[in-house]
C-alpha cells in the first residue's frame, strides 16, 4: 500500500489565543488538589502487570468494557499491557486470553507495543457484521485490529488486521524507530453516514489524525486517512506572553486519552499537560479549551542533567480541578443527552466529572477517588485509562461498570513498575457525584 503524505490542518489562530468554554465549579466537592472529594472503592482488581523481563515488559495502560448482548454476566474488559499486548479479561477480573503484541519487522526495530484500545461495534465485514476491538500499536505505528467473538469463550479476540495497513504517521521504518508514532485513540460511528473511524493522537506531537476504517477482503479490516489537525503547541497569556509546557527538546504537549459522544459527535481529547480539548469528531471547525490543568502558565526550564522540569513561579492562570497529566477519558452516557465526561487527574490521583450537555457549556460538576477497599486491595494512582459502561452487566455490575488503570499497583518492589486494573460499581460512582 502507497502511503500518502498527511493532509494537515494546523489551527493557527488558537496559538494566538486560548478560548476556554465556561465551566461552574461545584464547591460542595472540593476545591484545589481535590480535598474533600467523595471515594468509591474497587470490588475486585486484576492480576498484576510487571514492566520487566520476568513480566513480560507488560504495563497495563487503558481499558475497553464489551458488553455481551445476549448474556451480559459474560461481558469483557479488553485492555492494553502495551509490549504485553492485550489482555481480556471476565467480570471478575481474571484473564480470559493474552494477545501477544507482534514483533518489529526486524531484529534491530521496535516490538509492537499496544497504547490505547477501543471498540465499533457492528462494523460490516466481508464476512458479516462483528464487533471489534481497536488498538493503537505504538511500536509498529498502526491500528491493529481483532473481532471480538463471543462463541468462543477461551478465545474471543481474533486479529482481522489487513495485513497491507500503512503506518499511520511515519513514512518509513526509519521514522516509525524515532518513535513519534501512533498513541491515544479513541473510535467513532457516525449516526449519518454509518462509517465508523478511530482517531489517533501521535506521540510528542500534537497532531490528530481521523481514520476510516475499511472492510477489506477475507473479512479483514483496513484504515484511510480522511484529514488531520494540529492542536497548539503555545499559548497566549493574559499578560501578553507566550508559554509552552515545559518538556525534553523537541517535544510537543502530546495528546492520549480521547472519547467520542457518539450521539453529538464531540471529541474530548486530554493534552496531557495543558487540559482538555472539545471538537468536532470529523476534525472540522474550531476546537475550544474545555478545562485547563492547574499548571498551565507555569514557565519551567529543562535539566538535561536530571532530565526533569524545574518550574518557576505560578502565574495563576492555570484551572482549578485537573492536574497534569490528565488522562483517562470515558463518557458516562445517561438518558436524553444527561451523563458525564470523566477525567483522570494523574497529578492527585482524583477523577473530575464534567457534564455531558455540551450546550451548558461542559460544567464542572464534582470529582472522585478510588480508593483502597482492603489492605489487599488498593485504589488507583496515576490513572492513565479509564472507561465507562453505563449498562447492566449482569448480576455483578447491575448499574455498570467503571474501569480504571492504577499506575502504582501495591505492594510492589519499589522499583519494578507493577501496574493493573481496578473494576468499580459504577452505582458507588454514580452516588459519589449526586446521581
Amino acid at each position: 500500500m502507497t502511503r500518502h503524505p498527511l493532509r494537515r490542518l494546523t489551527v493557527c489562530a488558537l496559538t494566538a489565543a486560548v478560548a476556554v468554554l465556561p465551566a461552574t465549579a461545584a464547591a460542595a466537592h472540593g476545591g484545589p488538589g481535590g480535598h474533600g472529594l467523595p471515594s468509591v472503592r474497587p470490588r475486585v482488581e486484576t492480576p498484576p502487570l510487571r514492566d520487566d523481563e520476568a513480566g513480560g515488559n507488560a504495563d497495563a495502560d487503558d481499558p475497553a468494557i464489551w458488553r455481551n448482548p445476549a448474556d451480559p454476566d459474560r461481558s469483557l474488559v479488553v485492555a492494553t499491557a502495551k509490549e504485553g499486548g492485550l489482555r481480556v479479561y471476565d467480570l471478575d477480573a481474571e484473564v480470559v486470553q493474552s494477545v501477544p503484541a507482534p514483533p518489529g519487522p526486524g531484529p534491530d526495530d521496535a516490538p509492537g507495543r499496544f497504547n490505547n484500545v477501543d471498540l465499533v461495534h457492528g462494523l460490516r465485514l466481508t464476512t458479516g457484521r462483528a464487533d471489534l476491538a481497536v488498538t493503537t500499536d505504538r511500536g509498529n505505528d498502526r491500528l491493529r485490529v481483532y473481532r471480538i467473538d463471543p462463541a468462543s469463550p477461551g478465545r474471543p479476540l481474533t486479529d482481522v488486521t489487513d495485513p497491507a495497513a500503512a503506518p499511520v504517521f511515519s513514512a518509513d521504518q526509519a521514522e516509525i524507530n524515532e518513535e513519534r508514532t501512533a498513541y491515544g485513540l479513541a473510535t467513532w460511528t457516525d449516526r449519518t453516514t454509518g462509517r465508523s473511524y478511530a482517531l489517533v493522537s501521535r506521540r510528542e506531537r500534537t497532531t490528530l489524525a481521523l481514520l476510516e476504517l475499511t472492510a477489506t477482503a477475507g473479512g479483514r479490516v483496513g484504515y484511510r486517512e480522511v484529514r488531520t489537525l494540529d492542536l497548539p503547541s503555545s499559548f497566549r497569556l493574559p499578560d501578553g506572553t507566550s508559554w509552552s509546557p515545559c518538556a525534553e527538546p523537541g517535544e510537543a504537549p502530546q495528546v492520549e486519552g480521547m472519547t467520542v459522544d457518539p450521539v453529538s459527535g464531540v471529541l474530548y481529547a486530554g493534552q496531557e499537560d495543558v487540559g482538555i480539548w472539545r471538537l468536532r469528531a470529523d476534525l472540522k471547525g474550531t476546537p475550544r479549551l474545555l478545562d485547563k490543568v492547574r499548571e498551565f502558565g507555569v514557565p519551567g526550564t529543562y535539566d538535561e542533567a536530571t532530565e526533569e522540569c524545574v518550574a518557576g513561579a505560578d502565574p495563576g492562570y492555570g484551572g482549578k480541578r485537573i492536574s497534569t497529566d490528565v488522562e483517562g477519558l470515558t463518557l458516562l452516557q445517561g438518558k436524553g443527552g444527561a451523563g458525564r465526561l470523566l477525567a483522570s487527574s494523574q497529578g492527585d490521583d482524583t477523577f473530575a466529572a464534567y457534564d455531558r450537555d455540551t450546550g451548558a457549556g461542559n460544567a464542572y460538576v464534582g470529582g472522585f477517588r478510588v480508593t483502597a477497599a482492603s489492605a489487599a486491595l488498593d485504589g488507583s494512582e496515576e490513572c492513565d485509562g479509564a472507561a465507562v459502561l453505563n449498562q447492566p452487566l449482569g448480576s455483578r455490575y447491575p448499574e455498570g461498570l467503571l474501569v480504571v488503570q492504577d499506575g502504582h499497583d501495591a505492594p510492589g518492589d519499589g522499583e519494578t513498575a507493577v501496574t493493573n486494573f481496578k473494576f468499580v460499581d459504577l452505582g458507588d460512582v454514580k452516588d459519589a457525584l449526586g446521581g
